[in-house]
């Protein structure tokens, strides 16, 4: 069986960087190839080579066992090559056909034909088992029917080859598990799969062989049925990785965190949280699990201090803190690792000294009689880079946006952490972050909780969840609607609970 895609000794280079070095990748017809690597690994530039986005400096890229020069989308949509990007290319208010055909219109005389577009992609979806509405607006479907849209574009323009970049990332338990019984059907057709993950889990699911790239090198190309995870996992970060996170068991004390009947609007002014109640003790791990858009964001801004509250009571260790100011929530005890580390969590152009003190640059000894003291910025910043491990190149004087984003992470965790709030929010704290980055991160929030601290972790991940969290609660619609042990629970439950479809009273462990 020949190869449908030989990208033979790719070189890509970007200014200061070489994103791929010398990487070859043989794809075989009707396999699923996994591409898996860390963070900044090259994955997604390799992909972008191959569908035209980039040219790269170095390297021969053959389809079918032909040499062909891609030079933009449209010619690798001609040699059958499609790609499903990782953030969706839609129209919300254009209907999903209206949406498949733009650029390749079928008209009967001058007329726009889109009855006979919606039939072929009514056929389409029959024939991959994707039932989707030809008709329906993107705007008033879910995340995932979206992704089938984007499949379904690849199709009508007949595509063999199909990449999927981080094709998971945005999805619900159930809608991953559908996604895979649609990838092993479309190799069942004959198509030809690219899956690019840095999710072991999801690879050992569906891929039959996996290519592993390393800082911008080719490391190896295995057989999945063959390769243990923690192989894949050394494979890619270059040491022995563990997946189980080590705990104890939980010894929660009081209660720190006390959210009674909260309501809190969105930025359109719509309800985003409502009536949500929510304690976090002492010593223990709370985990919010739920799709994203559920309150999430503005609940735990609300918290903060980043939005306002409708109505409601937050209480922190008895005492009511609701409309306290944001510097005053912070003084009060709160440390907050945001979802979104370079709109919150750091000033980019700041170095890593001055956004380590972005909380307590006003106190001694940062400050006196309101004149900075660089000095003892710089002797702070040393001390965490160490005990954390951030790599920066130049201490405390590196800018921050020079950094890599599992670095930037460690840095907000080892700013916030070592304030010793005795309340932790840690949203999405390892989104988008590889196996070693996410071992060290796990290990610190259960640090925390053991030193007594009240750690309320919000995440999309469910292996995330049940692994680090000691009670969760699912949020559906901007309110909790159940709550358990995490022991006494199971990931076909949460999603279950995540997607609506089995309210439990809202009832607390």
């Amino acid at each position: 069986m020949g190869y449908v895609i030989e990208m033979l000794n790719i070189r890509k280079e970007f200014p200061g960087i070489i994103a791929n070095d010398n990487v070859t990748l043989q794809v075989k017809k009707g396999e699923i190839h996994a591409l898996l690597g860390e963070n900044g690994a090259g994955k997604s530039t390799l992909m972008s080579v191959l569908f035209g986005m980039y040219q790269p400096e170095a390297g021969v890229i053959k389809v079918n066992e032909r040499e062909v020069k891609i030079t933009n989308p449209n010619v690798a949509n001609d040699l059958g090559i499609g790609m499903v990007h990782q953030h969706f290319k839609l129209v919300d208010v254009f209907t999903v056909t209206e949406n498949i055909i733009l650029g390749m219109e079928p008209t009967k005389g001058v007329h726009l034909d889109i009855h006979k577009a919606a039939k072929k992609i009514k056929e389409l979806s029959d024939q991959y088992g994707l039932s989707v509405d030809p008709y329906a607006l993107i705007q008033d479907i879910s995340v995932g029917m979206q992704q089938r849209v984007e499949i379904l574009k690849m199709l009508y323009r007949n595509a063999d080859i199909l990449i999927f970049d981080e094709p998971t990332a945005v999805l619900t338990p159930q809608e991953i598990h559908e996604l895979m019984n649609i990838m092993r059907r479309l190799k069942t057709e004959g198509k030809s799969i690219v899956l690019i993950t840095h999710k072991l889990k999801e690879i050992k699911a569906v891929a039959d062989r996996c290519t592993v790239l390393r800082k911008g090198k080719y490391i190896s190309t295995v057989e999945v049925k063959e390769t243990p995870e923690h192989e894949m996992a050394r494979l890619m970060v270059g040491r022995e990785v563990s997946f189980k996170v080590d705990k104890s068991e939980a010894k929660p004390k009081e209660t720190v965190l006390k959210i009674t009947n909260l309501n809190v609007l969105d930025n359109r002014k719509l309800k985003a949280v409502e009536n949500l109640c929510l304690d976090v003790r002492a010593g223990e791990i709370f985990g919010i699990a739920g799709i994203d858009g559920n309150g999430q964001k503005e609940l735990v801004e609300a918290i903060t201090g980043l939005r306002h509250i409708e109505s409601g009571l937050i209480e922190l260790n008895g005492v009511d803190i609701t409309n306290l100011s944001i510097r005053k929530k912070t003084e009060s005890g709160i440390g907050h690792i945001p979802e979104d580390r370079h709109k919150h969590g750091l000033v980019l152009d700041y170095n890593l000294g001055e956004n380590m003190v972005l909380q307590t640059y006003y106190k001694e000894p940062f400050s006196t009689k309101g004149l900075l003291n660089k000095d003892d910025i710089l002797a702070n910043a040393e001390r965490l880079i160490q005990e954390f491990d951030v790599r920066s190149g130049q201490g405390a004087v590196t800018p921050v946006r020079s950094m890599s984003g599992g670095n930037q992470q460690k840095a907000i965790i080892a700013r916030e952490v070592d304030r010793s709030p005795s309340l932790l929010i840690a949203s999405q704290p390892t989104r988008g972050l590889d196996v070693g980055a996410i071992e060290y991160i796990h290990s610190r929030l259960i640090e925390e909780r053991d030193k007594g601290k009240a750690v309320l972790l919000i995440s999309f991940e469910l292996d995330e969840i049940l692994n680090v969290s000691d009670r969760v609660g699912v949020i559906y619609e901007g309110t909790i609607v159940d709550v358990d042990q995490t022991a006494n629970t199971n990931e076909n439950q949460l999603g279950l609970l995540m997607a609506g479809s089995a309210k439990g009273g809202a009832k607390h462990a």
